[in-house]
């Protein structure tokens, strides 16, 4: 009897002295297992840091069906914020843009409509003629909006993408991964605006006329999942069932991908399960806010001499929950590029605001010009450069 007692003691105190992180542990280890079975590729990052969470084959090279017109999007809201276009801006329809299959508004060719309403047609409906039309309309022809969107490609440094269409229609060389489309979207919530129509769940076209026209939201996470408020969905028969979608509880934001799923309900089950891991799993501690001036630094051959640098966006520190999680010690660097030279387009990345936990980078986020920054003439930079070698002001 006491050596029995003996062992229920002893194995009682090893049960104690067992770290909570351990439980934790192997209860996220079981969330993990139960998920993206049923998909080609998968991934999950929370927005502001865009720290990997989950993933599965995010590299592996897929058609991304209608998930392109996030990049489609992209290059209207920076259009918008370049304001080379505005939201009531007339847009002429073609002939091209209403030949467009698959999802479609119904555009008429020599139909005007404006941009904002475009955008209603690509966010909630989909729209195929709708993103041709506002290809058309940003760049002139479709080719060329292609071109663009190669160009941004290379710019955010994918990868592992290539375009032949604003759409997304099935077209040989026109693919996309996981990661790279977690990307897309990462830099296109840097334009908050576009949520205000991909959250909506429905809206119309035409109103108070005869051809008015009902859109209904392609995403149905955003009435069955708290906190959803975009971004795309995507089928082709060849890329079966795709979804990007972006979810923000508790402040911290979470983008999702799935590519490849059966289904339009599996689909929609593997994201709900990727935001419910991260919810579960993650928090995040804000450290500052988007566009918050950090320095000032010198630009060299530049009208302004030395400029303000802010944050691209927020700069947050992501942590685990869970009574194992560490509390990290942060501190904080900034990093500024060598060689700045004029001119310079608003929004060049010229350095980084770093988070750290010892040597170990948390966060990285991109520190930017706020303004075009204009080239010194000659006049301006020899009155400089006799200033302060004589300590004259002029």
């Amino acid at each position: 009897m006491k050596a029995t007692l003996a062992i229920v003691m002893s194995a009682m105190l090893l049960v104690l002295s067992i770290p909570a992180h351990v439980s934790f542990a192997a209860e996220e280890s079981t969330q993990k297992s139960a998920m993206l079975d049923n998909v080609s590729s998968a991934i999950l990052i929370e927005q502001d840091t865009g720290k990997v969470l989950l993933e599965k084959n995010a590299e592996k090279e897929l058609p991304p069906a209608s998930m392109t017109k996030i990049m489609t999007l992209l290059l209207i809201f920076k259009a918008l914020d370049h304001h080379d276009i505005s939201l009531t801006d007339k847009v002429r329809i073609s002939e091209h843009a209403a030949s467009m299959g698959g999802s479609q508004v119904y555009l008429e060719p020599g139909e005007e409509m404006t941009v904002n309403d475009l955008l209603k047609a690509i966010a909630i409906g989909s729209a195929n003629d709708a993103s041709m039309a506002m290809a058309e309309y940003i760049a002139g022809s479709e080719q060329e909006f292609v071109k663009k969107m190669n160009e941004e490609v290379k710019t955010l440094g994918l990868k592992h993408t290539h375009f032949n269409n604003p759409t997304g229609l099935p077209e040989n060389d026109h693919y996309s991964t996981a990661s790279d489309m977690a990307k897309m979207a990462q830099a296109l919530l840097q334009y908050p605006d576009v949520l205000k129509y991909t959250s909506l769940y429905e809206s119309y076209l035409r109103e108070n006329t005869d051809n008015k026209f009902w859109l209904v939201n392609t995403n149905k996470l955003l009435k069955a999942y708290p906190g959803v408020d975009g971004l795309k969905t995507g089928f082709t028969n060849e890329a079966k069932y795709c979804l990007t979608a972006t979810a923000k509880r508790d402040g911290m934001r979470v983008i999702a991908v799935v590519m490849g799923a059966p289904t339009s309900k599996e689909r929609n089950r593997e994201i709900t399960q990727l935001f419910d891991y991260a919810f579960a799993n993650y928090k995040t501690k804000p450290i500052l806010a988007k566009g918050k001036v950090v320095k000032e630094v010198t630009i060299s051959k530049s009208e302004e001499g030395t400029v303000p640098i802010v944050t691209q966006r927020p700069v947050v520190v992501l942590l685990k929950k869970g009574t194992g999680a560490a509390t990290p010690k942060l501190k904080t660097d900034i990093v500024i590029n060598k060689n700045l030279k004029a001119p310079m387009k608003k929004g060049t990345v010229v350095g980084s605001y770093e988070v750290k936990d010892g040597q170990k980078v948390l966060s990285s986020t991109p520190l930017i010009v706020s303004t075009n920054i204009h080239e010194a003439g000659y006049w301006q930079l020899l009155k400089r450069s006799v200033g302060k070698m004589t300590n004259w002001s002029w």
